[in-house]
């Protein structure tokens, strides 16, 4: 399988360390075994994704580094984490369940905020998952694809993770992978045979508002459920382009954002959009609900920016490295997340010591 050139395009820009483990299984499966790579300070690493386990910060990123702050990311340290591929994104449930995802199809779990995590899935038996429930569906395409994913190895990244209350899981990433799980990890069952997605499009985005499930990804891909995820219907846009992150505020309201920084507000759940403007053109990677109810959103071009109206407004007046992650916290700076380590954005952007 070859990677598209959405996808290339923002591998290239979001993280330069993601491309080896894309670009072939060998190296990701010796990744898979191997504990995370020990570094002096893990707080100036290439960071994907964060998220508060009470008021610790737990992030992720890189060669499977996972760096937690106790003080509002003035310290950070390191977690012992069982492989080095990159972890894109984690997500606690509480104060000590959390699970982190990345590289390999892998799916990491903690039970004590962070300290330590052992593996829950990998992308040999996410493999064997997709193809059970392909040949237990009776689609001989769908098989077909899915040996041709066993036969690649563990080679595709997981992208983002939803919790969907107590221990359900659901996971998405390369080729359309989605898999969800009931009990926390232990078991998974393929979500793929319910998404109208034929091309196998790469999702990036998942997120969840009561029994509303939203899927946002290559090429204008964007799926919504109104009954928890049992059911998908695809949403037409008017971009045809990828979208890298979402949002879904208020009642029936849905944001998309993306490639070259198109984005797009609906208000009726997606019956009707609204074009949003950003101040350039460069591709939007994170978005974030504020402590104070604003949408927030980060760029490439390193720029933390808020909705207002229907344009999106820069907070930083200088560039920050390139942006790949945010984290509000109430009564706190933002953090950002950035491929020279987590920074903290105020009123002048300072950068965590």
């Amino acid at each position: 399988m070859r990677l598209s050139r959405h996808t290339r395009r923002l591998l290239l820009l979001r993280v330069m360390a993601w491309l080896p483990a894309l670009a072939g299984a060998a190296p990701t499966g010796d990744a898979l075994e191997r504990t995370a790579v020990a570094v002096r300070e893990p707080a100036r690493a290439v960071l994907l994704g964060a998220a508060l386990a009470g008021d610790r910060i737990v992030a992720v990123g890189e060669r499977g580094i996972v760096a937690l702050s106790d003080d509002g990311a003035r310290r950070w340290r390191q977690a012992s984490v069982p492989t080095s591929v990159t972890l894109t994104a984690v997500r606690f449930a509480d104060a000590k369940h959390g699970w982190a995802i990345g590289h390999g199809g892998t799916v990491l779990a903690s039970d004590d905020g962070g300290e330590r995590w052992t593996r829950r899935l990998d992308g040999r038996r996410a493999a064997q998952v997709v193809l059970d429930a392909a040949r237990a569906g009776g689609d001989a395409r769908a098989a077909q694809d899915a040996e041709r994913l066993a036969t690649d190895g563990p080679d595709k990244p997981l992208l983002d993770l939803l919790l969907r209350g107590g221990p359900r899981l659901l996971v998405v990433g390369a080729y359309g992978l989605a898999l969800a799980s009931d009990d926390g990890g232990q078991s998974w069952q393929s979500w793929m045979p319910r998404l109208p997605n034929p091309k196998g499009l790469h999702l990036y985005a998942a997120r969840q508002r009561g029994q509303t499930l939203l899927l946002a990804g290559e090429q204008g891909l964007v799926l919504l459920s109104a009954d928890g995820g049992l059911s998908f219907r695809r949403v037409e846009t008017p971009y045809k382009g990828s979208f890298f992150t979402a949002e879904l505020p208020g009642e029936h309201g849905i944001v998309l954002a993306g490639l070259r920084g198109h984005a797009f507000r609906s208000v009726d759940g997606g019956a009707t959009w609204t074009p949003i403007t950003a101040p350039m053109p460069a591709s939007i990677t994170a978005t974030a609900i504020g402590a104070d109810g604003r949408l927030l959103a980060a760029n490439q071009a390193g720029f933390v920016m808020a909705l207002q109206g229907d344009q999106l407004v820069p907070l930083n007046a200088a560039p920050l490295p390139p942006l790949n992650g945010l984290l509000a916290r109430a009564g706190a700076p933002l953090l950002a997340l950035t491929v020279q380590g987590a920074m903290n954005v105020g009123a002048q952007p300072q950068r965590t010591p």
